[in-house]
């Protein structure tokens, strides 16, 4: 839809500007969606890369999550992790932004995690594409518990047993 048809629907009443803007192209509505989620409650996600330690950035991966989930604010849930699970068709356009999204965001992850290895601040042993399975498995569970109405407490408890198992 041009921009002079999309004012004049518009200004008639007959549909939201949003909608204007986007008509015919919901995955393009869908995309400044998720670019805005990740801008907003899942930015935390970009500061927690940037702690000083491996561990540090898994505790405050896990902890933002539950900062998110338990904001008030916000409601429960992971776009990116709910979205997939109601997403069976992973061919659909929705689907792979989905996928992708989470993909990039384990990918920055995962390079964290070698960075840290590398510089001898996990063990040798450590696997950091497992230790990146971990740390997003556990934030899909937080996200999962917290849409089914677990407490902040309840959270922490689940956060703080996932990283006894952190590499020493």
């Amino acid at each position: 839809m041009e921009r002079a048809e999309a004012e004049a629907i518009y200004e008639q009443g007959r549909m939201s500007w949003s909608r204007c803007c986007c008509s015919g192209n919901k995955e393009k509505l869908f995309r400044k969606a998720l670019e805005r989620y990740g801008e907003g409650p899942s930015s935390y996600e970009r500061d927690a890369l940037a702690r000083p330690t491996a561990r540090a950035v898994a505790e405050s991966l896990l902890g933002g999550a539950a900062d998110v989930q338990t904001d008030p604010r916000t409601p429960a849930g992971c776009l990116a992790t709910l979205g997939t699970t109601y997403c069976a068709e992973f061919s659909s356009p929705v689907g792979k932004m989905l996928i992708a999204s989470r993909l990039a965001g384990h990918a920055a992850i995962r390079e964290r995690f070698e960075r840290a290895r590398a510089e001898g601040d996990l063990p040798a042993s450590a696997d950091p594409k497992q230790l990146t399975h971990f740390i997003g498995t556990v934030v899909c569970g937080v996200a999962v518990l917290a849409a089914s109405g677990a407490t902040r407490k309840e959270l922490e408890r689940v956060i703080e047993l996932a990283m006894r198992a952190w590499p020493q």
